[in-house]
């Protein structure tokens, strides 16, 4: 990827820096429409979209079965038992119950 990078950000460059004009410009343009329109390109180009879109599906299904399997087992172990990331009673606040609402301050 880094080659595909280097050899855009060089193509770009030398199309925006050109002082050749329009005429080279086209013809830059054309050149590169011609090789996009290649078949070997176009078939490796549906290549790497197909195993990207594949790479998609299997990376969302393998966390939404991790994010599903983690609530579950947080929602089962928490019940009837202290667990640090579903506090019961103490809070560390020094009482059980809602705190009470505080006065409001005088702007500064």
């Amino acid at each position: 990827m880094g080659k595909l990078s280097f050899l855009t950000g060089a193509g770009i460059g030398y199309v925006l820096g050109a002082r050749a004009g329009r005429a080279r410009y086209e013809k830059i343009k054309g050149a590169t429409a011609k090789l996009w329109e290649n078949p070997k390109i176009q078939q490796n180009v549906h290549k790497v979209e197909t195993r990207v879109t594949d790479a998609a599906k299997n990376s969302g299904s393998q966390l939404t079965d991790k994010v599903a399997s983690t609530v579950k087992g947080k929602l089962s172990g928490s019940r009837g038992a202290h667990h640090p990331d579903f506090p019961v009673g103490n809070t560390g606040r020094g009482t059980d119950g809602p705190m009470p609402p505080t006065t409001p301050q005088p702007p500064l």
